[in-house]
C-alpha cells in the first residue's frame, strides 16, 4: 500500500487494512519507507512535498495599490504646483517670487511634522477612512488655493496642503504589505512610490502648461478635480484597513534611538536626499549656464529625467536594497563630480538621463530599508520617513541656495557629490538587507 503525506508526521495507521499494517511505522519529511520486514506484513508509505502555489494579488488588489499610487502622484503634484508659476502666482497675489516659493517651502515643513503627528493621532481609526479623509482634505485645499483672495489665505490652504500630504504619504508608504500577497509587496511598493516621479514627469509640468494657457487658478482647479476622482477611486477601491496596532509618540522616540537599521535609514535620507536637493534645486540654472542647454531643450530634458525616474523606482522594486542604494549613492556621487567637471550638452544630457535613473530608486530602496527593519512597526517606521524625507528636501534647497549665494553654481553639484558619497560609506556599514516580509494584508 502506498500513500503520499503532505504536512505533520503521519503514522502507518492512517493507511490501516486488514491485512497490511505497520503499527510503528512513522512518516517523516523525505523519507521513503519500503516493505516491512516480517512474515505476516508489508508496508509501502512514500512520503513527499506539495510545494505550495504562489499567491497572486488579484485584480481588486492591483486596483487598491494603483488608487494609493494615484493619490501619491496627486499630492506630490499639489505639493510642487507653483515651482513652474510662481511669476503668475507672485504677480495675482502682490508678492514677491522669494516669497510666492515659501508655498513650497511651508508643506513641506507642515508635512514633516505631521507625518508622525497623524500616525500616532490615528490610533485605532480604519486607514480607509483616514486615507480617504486626507485626500479630501488635500481636494479642498487645492479649491481653497484657487479661490484666494490674497497670499496669507493661500498660505493658510497650503499649509493644509502639507498636512495632508504628509499623512497620507506615511500611512500609504506601509501599505502594500496590507494589499497584496507577500510576493508582490516589493512590485506594489514600487507602483505606489511611482506616483512621486509621475508626478514629475506629467503632474508638475501638465499644471504648468494649463497655467501658462488659461491662469495659476485654473491648474489649482485641475487639481483638486483630480484629488476628488482620486477620492472616489480610494472609496471604490480599497478594502477596509483596520489599524493593527496603535502608534505612540514614546515608540517614535524609540524606534529612532534603539533600532539600529532605522537609525541608518534616516541618515541615509539626511545624506543622500539633501545631496540631491542641494544640486538639483538648482538644476536649470546650472543646465542653462554649465552647458549650455536652451528652454526647448530644458523642457525635453527635464521630461526625459523623469522617464529615467520612473524607470528607476521599478528596476529596484524587487531587489536587494542594500545592493540597490550602493550603487545608486556611486552613481549619483559619480555624475554630480562629472557635470561639474564637464560641460556642453550632450554630456550633460547622457548625465541627467542617468541621475534620474539612478534616483527614482531611492524612495523605494530606502522604504524598503525601513520597514525590514521594522516590519511590525510599518506606520511608525512610513512615518519618521516622510518627516524626514521632507526636511531634507527643504535642508537640501537651503544648502544648495546658500552655496549658490555664496560661492558658485558648481558648487551645488560637489556638496551633492561630498553628500552622496558619504551615503555611500553609510550603505556599506550600516545598511543590512531587508528580510523577507511576512504577509500582513487585513
Amino acid at each position: 500500500m502506498r500513500g503520499t503525506w503532505t504536512g505533520s508526521p503521519i503514522r502507518a495507521e492512517s493507511w490501516r487494512s486488514p491485512r497490511n499494517f505497520c503499527p510503528d511505522l512513522v512518516a517523516e519529511p523525505g523519507r521513503v519507507f519500503g516493505p516491512a520486514r516480517g512474515p505476516s506484513r508489508s508496508c509501502v508509505v512514500t512520503t513527499s512535498f506539495s510545494a505550495p502555489p504562489v499567491e497572486r494579488a488579484s485584480g481588486r488588489e492591483w486596483a487598491a495599490v494603483l488608487s494609493v499610487a494615484l493619490g501619491i502622484f496627486t499630492l506630490v503634484t499639489a505639493e510642487m504646483l507653483p515651482i513652474g508659476l510662481l511669476s503668475p502666482m507672485g504677480s495675482a497675489l502682490g508678492v514677491s517670487e522669494g516669497t510666492v516659493g515659501l508655498l513650497v517651502t511651508v508643506p513641506g515643513v507642515v508635512a514633516a511634522v505631521s507625518a508622525p503627528l497623524i500616525t500616532v493621532l490615528a490610533r485605532d481609526l480604519d486607514r480607509k477612512l483616514l486615507l480617504c479623509g486626507l485626500i479630501g482634505a488635500l481636494t479642498v485645499a487645492n479649491l481653497a488655493t484657487a479661490l484666494a483672495p490674497n497670499f496669507a489665505v493661500a498660505l493658510i490652504a497650503r499649509i493644509a496642503i502639507g498636512v495632508g500630504m504628509g499623512g497620507f504619504w506615511a500611512l500609504a508608504g506601509g501599505l502594500a504589505m496590507r494589499l497584496v500577497p507577500a510576493p508582490q509587496v516589493g512590485r506594489a511598493t514600487s507602483w505606489i512610490f511611482s506616483g512621486i516621479a509621475a508626478a514629475s514627469v506629467l503632474g508638475v509640468p501638465a499644471a504648468t502648461l494649463i497655467g501658462d494657457a488659461s491662469s495659476w487658478r485654473t491648474a489649482c482647479f485641475a487639481v483638486s478635480g483630480l484629488g476628488f476622482a482620486v477620492l472616489i477611486a480610494l472609496v471604490l477601491c480599497l478594502p477596509s484597513l483596520p489599524a493593527q496596532r496603535a502608534v505612540r509618540p514614546r515608540e517614535l522616540g524609540v524606534l529612532v534611538r534603539r533600532n539600529r537599521g532605522i537609525a541608518a535609514g534616516l541618515v541615509l535620507i539626511l545624506l543622500l536626499v539633501t545631496g540631491h536637493f542641494a544640486a538639483y534645486t538648482f538644476v536649470r540654472p546650472m543646465l542653462e549656464e554649465l552647458h549650455g542647454i536652451g528652454a526647448g531643450g530644458l523642457s525635453a530634458l527635464l521630461l526625459g529625467y523623469g522617464v529615467a525616474g520612473i524607470t528607476g523606482t521599478f528596476l529596484v522594486g524587487n531587489r536587494d536594497p542594500r545592493r540597490s542604494l550602493l550603487v545608486i549613492t556611486i552613481v549619483i556621487a559619480a555624475v554630480t563630480a562629472a557635470l561639474a567637471l564637464t560641460d556642453g550638452p550632450v554630456i550633460a544630457v547622457a548625465l541627467m538621463l542617468i541621475w534620474g535613473l539612478a534616483y527614482g530608486g531611492v524612495s523605494v530602496s530606502i522604504q524598503k530599508v525601513l520597514l525590514g527593519s521594522a516590519p511590525d512597526q510599518a506606520e511608525a517606521a512610513s512615518s519618521v520617513f516622510v518627516a524626514m524625507f521632507n526636511l531634507a528636501i527643504a535642508a537640501g534647497a537651503l544648502i544648495g541656495g546658500r552655496a549658490v549665494d555664496l560661492i558658485s553654481l558648481p558648487a551645488t553639484l560637489w556638496i551633492a557629490c561630498a553628500a552622496t558619497a558619504l551615503a555611500a560609506v553609510v550603505v556599506l556599514t550600516s545598511v543590512r538587507p531587508a528580510p523577507p516580509r511576512p504577509d500582513h494584508r487585513r
